[in-house]
This record gives C-alpha cells, structure tokens and sequence, in this order.
C-alpha cells in the first residue's frame, strides 16, 4: 500500500526504516514504537504510516486505525507494566502542543505520584457561551 510521505519528517524516515526504533508493532497502515523521550515507563506511540499531520485531514478509516493500535499497544501495556492507568495523547498543531507534524498517539502508562500533569481544574462554564459554541459547531456538522 503506498502511502503519503513527506522526506524531512522524523516519523516518516522510521516509517521507511531510514531511522532507527524500538519498535512494537507494525501492521499495513500504522506502527507502534517506543518514545525516546518518554515521559514515563513504557510511554509509546502510536503512528499512522502515512503523512498527515493532524486528526482534520487523516482518512477516517487510518484514525480507526492508529486508534486499534493505541488500544492493543495500551492493552500490552497495562497488562506488562500494571500501571495505575494509562492517558491517550492525541494533539493537533502546535497550540496543542504537537511536535512532530504527522498524526500520532502517545499511549502514557501512569503511575502515583508520576508528577504528569494533563488535567486541568474544573470550573463551571457560562451555559450561554456553551449554547452558542454548540449551535455554531452544529452548522458546520451539518
């Protein structure tokens, strides 16, 4: 299956064999390895073999996919390394905080007092912004 590439992207060339990994698992449209920048034991990605950098211009069908290997590499995980839990990381451009420009999941197995801060403080939202934010995403779904 040929799928899109771009030449200077990090995920691409490990996708190619052109850069090393510890690699997990592969099948015809995704690859599992391990982060080397791992922010806790056991902390993998989950990677579309294709370039696309973010989750707006993926095929649907390659997100099921990447998403199938995040689960079965987050299976492995928590029955290996017995976490207390494990985060799915998906970020979309650098506002989201993405460093590498081709759609990923990181499959973060935590643990107590690991010192990972993902979550935020709950506050009540304004009702009225909410209802407005809906019906202006509503007619773009629609």
């Amino acid at each position: 299956m040929s799928h899109p590439t771009d030449g200077s992207c990090i995920f691409c060339k490990i996708v190619a064999g052109q850069l090393p990994c510890f690699k997990l698992f592969e099948d015809e449209t995704t690859i599992a390895f391990m982060d080397i920048n791992p922010v806790n034991p056991g902390h993998a990605l989950a990677v579309a073999k294709g370039h696309w950098p973010t989750v707006d211009v993926i095929p649907a069908d390659v997100l099921g996919d990447v998403a199938r290997t995040a689960q079965r590499v987050a299976k492995a995980a928590l029955a290996a390394l017995e976490p207390t839990g494990v985060n799915l990381l998906q970020s979309n451009g650098p506002g989201a905080g993405q460093s590498v420009p081709h759609l990923h999941v990181h499959i973060l197995p935590r643990y107590p007092d690991d010192k990972v801060r993902l979550n935020w403080v709950y506050e009540p939202g304004d009702k009225a912004e909410i209802a407005a934010i809906c019906e202006r995403l509503k007619a773009v779904l629609a």
